[in-house]
């Protein structure tokens, strides 16, 4: 098969699409011909040497993709080949072929394009895992998501608002702003013009932003409010005011995806097919796509997402 190999870390420049062995079906694995996979940031820590794979993990860049079952190992339970699958991964999803535990694949929705597919698998997990099962957000709460017009962001507003939340964002531009309020979003926030802290109160804040933002965060918690941090894009370290933390009585969450155990995602990955298709089925959610790139061009969707200019998932297509 042809993969996405990285020799070095870098630029986009050090991504190169070639010849490397097929992956073989361990016990409880699935092996899905690729169709398309998706860019999430942490396919560009990676192709920087920040985020290494996990012990095991497949060496090339991928969290997610869409595809058709070639091969099933022994003790692999629902699924068979030819079945229409995407798939949560620990990695390779940069490749015309990937080896995943059957517990992290999920059927394609009704009436999403196999392709697009491959945008769903991140972002509903990490929204699903972070949104609902951690931060337990509420009908009739309010969600704050910083990024609102990323993928993971698009995929909360949807979320959030079938189950009957407020939703604020923030957001670089007026068009992304506008973005997520046809999305659904309440009130959009531009951050390169206005300071959310002085504007929003919410009961749940999604933040990919980390120490940058957090004693921001901190400030528009309503009492009992829950902070859940999955990403550092404002650097790591950050002012925390334990005294206000005490008394809202609020909560501060930490969480990954990647790295956690095979039974743990199968549970998320559960969660999701029982919460999050059927939502998708009726036509209450859809992903949105900001671009379709050859994987062999996976540089150029790098400097998409780089850019920051894009609004919801960059997809790579076999």
């Amino acid at each position: 098969m042809r993969a996405i190999v990285i020799d070095k870390p870098g630029g986009p420049e050090v991504m190169t699409w070639r010849e490397v062995p097929d992956p073989l079906p361990e016990r409880g694995e699935v092996i899905i011909d690729v169709v398309a996979s998706a860019v999430n940031r942490a396919d560009a820590l990676q192709r920087q040497g920040l985020y290494d794979p996990p012990p095991g993990a497949s060496p090339y860049p991928g969290m997610e993709c869409s595809g058709v079952v070639g091969a099933v190992g022994p003790d692999v339970e629902g699924f068979a080949p030819g079945d229409r699958v995407c798939a949560l991964l620990t990695g390779g999803g940069y490749a015309e072929k990937v080896a995943v535990p059957w517990q992290q694949v999920m059927r394609v929705p009704e009436g999403v394009d196999l392709v697009e597919a491959a945008g769903l698998p991140e972002v509903a997990c990490t929204v699903w895992s972070n949104v609902f099962m951690t931060a337990r957000l509420r009908k009739g709460e309010t969600l704050l998501v910083h990024g609102g017009a990323s993928g993971i962001g698009t995929m909360a507003i949807q979320l959030a608002k079938a189950f009957g939340s407020r939703v604020v964002v923030t957001a670089g531009s007026p068009e992304k702003i506008d973005r997520c309020l046809e999305l659904g979003a309440d009130e959009g926030v531009d951050y390169r013009r206005e300071d959310f802290a002085e504007r929003v109160k919410a009961d749940v804040i999604l933040d990919i932003m980390g120490g940058k933002y957090l004693p921001g965060n901190i400030k528009v918690l309503r009492t009992g409010g829950r902070l859940v941090v999955i990403g550092l894009q404002g650097g790591v370290k950050g002012e925390l005011n334990l005294g206000a933390l005490l008394a809202k009585r609020a909560s501060v969450y930490g969480t990954t995806l990647r790295s956690r155990p095979v039974d743990e995602k199968g549970v998320i990955v559960r969660g999701v097919v029982d919460n999050v298709w059927p939502l998708i089925d009726a036509g209450a959610i859809r992903p949105v796509v900001h671009a379709r790139v050859p994987m062999s061009d996976a540089a150029e969707a790098h400097r998409i997402l780089e850019s920051g200019e894009h609004i919801g998932k960059i997809l790579l297509v076999s």
